[in-house]
C-alpha cells in the first residue's frame, strides 16, 4: 500500500500555509503616495511631523487613505496613501510648499511613491510583496566608474605631510620630500641620517614600505604604500562612496534602490520610479565636505547669534538641525579628507558617543587646540551646495589627539547617524558616469504585462497537454505545478527580493523544469505498468526510480545556476535567484507533494486495479489505461 504518515502530510498543509501567505500580498497592488524624509542630518521625521501633515491635508480638504510613520534604513520616513495618482500629485504640491518654506534650502523631501495595499494582518505577520526592479516600474540606471587611482593620490598627498611633520618633531634633518608617481623620495646628506629617519618612519607609519636609494650621490630614501595598505585605501574608498551614495540617493524618495558594486572600480546605482535623471545626475554627483570649528564664545560672537550684532571678523554664523543659531570661528580644525574612522559607541558612562580616529597631521593641530581652548565649546560641520549646517556641538573636557570621543548626543540613533555623515559626507574618490539609461513607466508596465502573459499562456499550454495525455496524473501534475509556482512566489517574497525581467523570465523556465520531473514520474509509473506491475507497486516504484534521475538533471542545472549567481552581475543575477529557488521548490512539489496527492487518492484502494494515466503502450499490443 502507497501511504504517507501523517507527519509528511502536515509539512505539505504547513507548505501549502506558507505559500498562500506570502504570495497574497502580491494580489493586492498599490496606493498612490506621498512619502516625507528629512534631507538635512540633525533634523528626523517624527510623530510631531506627522501630525502636523495630517493637519495640513485636513485643512486643503484632501482625503487621504492612511498615513504612517516607518523607518527607511536609518531615516524615519513619513507615508501619507491617496485613492488616486490626481489627489497624489495635489497633496505632494501643497506639503512641499508648506514644510520647505525656503526652497531653495529644503527641509524636507517630498516625493511621491507607491506604498502596497497588502492588509494590516499580512504585514503584522511580515507578509509583504516583491519589489519591481528597474525594467518593470521604470526608472534610472546608472554605470559610474570610481577613480581609484585618485584615493591613492589623496592618500599619498597626506603622507607627504605627515612626513614632513613628523621629520622635523623627531629632529631629522632631510633635504626635501618628492613626489614620483605612488613613491614619495627624501633626500638626506649622509646615510646615518638617512638610517634614523628610516627607524622613526617605519615605527609611526607601518603602511609605508622603505627602501634606501642614491639620486645625484645623495642617500635617499623612497617610500611606498604596501600592498595591503594600497589595497586598504581602494576598498574604504569604494566603500566610502557607495555609503554617501545611499546616504544621498534618501533625498530621491526612493524605497528600494539598487547600489552595488561592480568589478573592481565600478559601481551600479539604478533608481525604480525616478524619471527626472537631472536632478538625480545632480544628488549622486555634487560634493560635500565636512569640518571641525570652535565656537566662537566672545561676547561679540555671542551677542552675533541672535543677530542684533554684526558677526565679528574671523568668524561665521551658522544654524544647528531645526534653526538654533550659532556662531563658528573660520579656522578649521580638522576636515573630512583627514578622517580615518568614525563608529558609533558608548562612553564611560554608557551614554551614546562617537569614537573618532584622525591622521597623524590632524592628530597633533587637534592636540594644540584642546590644550590651549579647555571646557570651550566645538563643532562639527556639513558643506554641501555651498552651505554650512552644524551636526553637533560638544564640550572640549580634556587635551586629545588623533583619537577622542564626541559625548553628549542624547540618542542612538543620533549617535549612529553623526557617525555615518561624518564617514560618508564626502566622496572619498571622484566618480564620472559612463553609461545612463532611462526606462519609462508606460515600459515598465508594459514589461509586467507581457512577462504576466508569457507566464500564463506557458502554464496553460503546459495544463492543457498534462491533463489530456495522463489524464488524473495529469491533473495532479498540474496541481504540483501550481504549488510550485505559489511556494516561488512566496520564497522571493518572504526575501523581499527585486523581480526584474529576467526574473520572469526565470519563472516561465521553471516552469518547463518543474513539469519535466512530472513527465519522468509518470512515464516511470506507465513504464512499471508496461512490466506487468500491479498499479500500487508501478506507483511506488515509478517514484522511487524517478527520484535519482530528477535529482541529477536538477543539481547540474543548480549548479549551473549558483555560478551564474556567483559570476555574474545585475540581471544575469537575478536570473540566478529565481532559477535556483525555482530548483528547489520544483523537487518538492514534484516529488513530494505530486506523491502525496497520489497516495491520498489511491494508497488505501487494496483493489485497484488500472490507473489513470492515459495509454499505457505494451509490447504487439495497445492496452489503454482504465477510465475510472
Amino acid at each position: 500500500m502507497n501511504r504517507y504518515p501523517l507527519w509528511k502530510y502536515l509539512i505539505i498543509i504547513a507548505a501549502l500555509c506558507f505559500g498562500v501567505q506570502y504570495t497574497l500580498p502580491n494580489f493586492f497592488g498599490e496606493w498612490p503616495a506621498v512619502q516625507i524624509a528629512s534631507v538635512k542630518a540633525t533634523v528626523h521625521a517624527d510623530t510631531g511631523l506627522l501630525t502636523r501633515v495630517q493637519e495640513t491635508l485636513k485643512t486643503a480638504g484632501i482625503e487621504q487613505a492612511g498615513a504612517t510613520l516607518d523607518v527607511i534604513g536609518l531615516n524615519p520616513t513619513v507615508f501619507v496613501r491617496f485613492r488616486d495618482a490626481d489627489t497624489q500629485k495635489r497633496a505632494r504640491d501643497l506639503l512641499d510648499q508648506k514644510l520647505n518654506s525656503d526652497q531653495s534650502d529644503p527641509t524636507y523631501v517630498v516625493a511621491p511613491n507607491l506604498v502596497s495595499r497588502t492588509p494590516a494582518w499580512l504585514q503584522s505577520l511580515h507578509a509583504l510583496p516583491m519589489y519591481l526592479g528597474l525594467d518593470l516600474r521604470g526608472g534610472v540606471h546608472f554605470l559610474m566608474q570610481v577613480d581609484l587611482d585618485e584615493a591613492v593620490n589623496k592618500r599619498l598627498q597626506a603622507l607627504e605631510g605627515d612626513l614632513r611633520t613628523l621629520l622635523r618633531e623627531k629632529d631629522v634633518r632631510h633635504s626635501g620630500i618628492s613626489r614620483d608617481g605612488e613613491s614619495l623620495a627624501i633626500r638626506f646628506r649622509d646615510p646615518a641620517t638617512r638610517t634614523k629617519a628610516s627607524d622613526t618612519i617605519r615605527n609611526a607609519n607601518p603602511d609605508l614600505a622603505l627602501r634606501e636609494d642614491t639620486a645625484g650621490g645623495d642617500p635617499v630614501l623612497i617610500a611606498t604604500l604596501t600592498p595591503a595598505a594600497r589595497k586598504a585605501t581602494q576598498d574604504s574608498a569604494l566603500a566610502q562612496n557607495i555609503t554617501t551614495l545611499h546616504n544621498r540617493i534618501n533625498e530621491l524618495g526612493v524605497a528600494e534602490p539598487v547600489i552595488q558594486q561592480q568589478g573592481a572600480d565600478r559601481v551600479v546605482v539604478e533608481l525604480p520610479g525616478v524619471q527626472d535623471t537631472a536632478r538625480a545626475k545632480d544628488i549622486i554627483g555634487r560634493t560635500a565636505t565636512l569640518e571641525s570649528r570652535l565656537v566662537d564664545v566672545s561676547p561679540e560672537g555671542q551677542a552675533a547669534v541672535t543677530g542684533n550684532a554684526p558677526v565679528p571678523f574671523g568668524s561665521e554664523r551658522f544654524t544647528i538641525g531645526r534653526g538654533a543659531p550659532v556662531v563658528l570661528k573660520k579656522e578649521v580644525i580638522f576636515s573630512g579628507q583627514q578622517l580615518q574612522g568614525a563608529q558609533a559607541t558608548f562612553d564611560e558612562k554608557q551614554q551614546p558617543a562617537v569614537s573618532i580616529e584622525l591622521n597623524e597631521s590632524a592628530g597633533r593641530f587637534m592636540r594644540k587646540v584642546t590644550r590651549e581652548n579647555l571646557k570651550k565649546p566645538m563643532a562639527v560641520v556639513l558643506f554641501e551646495k555651498g552651505r554650512g549646517e552644524v551636526l553637533t556641538v560638544a564640550t572640549i573636557q580634556s587635551e586629545f589627539g588623533s583619537r577622542f570621543q564626541i559625548t553628549g548626543l542624547g540618542t542612538t540613533q543620533t549617535a549612529n547617524d553623526l557617525a555615518l555623515l561624518l564617514r560618508a559626507g564626502a566622496l572619498a574618490a571622484p566618480m564620472q558616469i559612463i553609461e545612463e539609461r532611462l526606462i519609462g513607466p508606460s515600459l515598465g508596465a508594459e514589461n509586467i504585462a507581457a512577462g504576466f502573459r508569457s507566464t500564463v499562456w506557458g502554464f496553460a499550454a503546459i495544463s492543457t497537454f498534462m491533463c489530456l495525455y495522463y489524464q488524473v496524473f495529469g491533473i495532479v501534475s498540474v496541481l504540483g505545478l501550481a504549488i510550485n509556482l505559489m511556494l516561488l512566489v512566496a520564497l522571493l517574497s518572504m526575501l523581499q527580493a527585486t523581480l526584474t525581467l529576467p526574473g520572469i523570465a526565470a519563472i516561465a523556465f521553471t516552469l518547463g523544469m518543474a513539469i519535466d520531473a512530472n513527465v519522468l514520474i509518470n512515464e516511470r509509473v506507465r513504464e512499471e505498468l508496461r512490466k506487468g506491475a500491479v498499479p500500487q507497486q508501478a506507483i511506488a516504484q515509478g517514484y522511487e526510480r524517478a527520484f535519482a534521475t530528477i535529482i541529477d538533471s536538477n543539481v547540474t542545472t543548480l549548479i549551473a545556476g549558483i555560478f551564474l549567481f556567483l559570476l555574474g552581475s545585475g540581471p544575469v543575477r537575478g536570473f540566478a535567484v529565481v532559477h535556483c529557488l525555482g530548483i528547489l521548490t520544483s523537487i518538492f512539489s514534484a516529488v513530494f507533494v505530486s506523491r502525496g496527492v497520489v497516495n491520498l487518492l489511491y494508497g488505501r484502494r487494496k483493489r485497484l486495479q488500472s490507473l489513470p494515466i492515459g495509454q499505457v503502450w505494451r509490447p504487439g499490443a495497445a492496452v489503454a489505461g482504465a477510465k475510472g
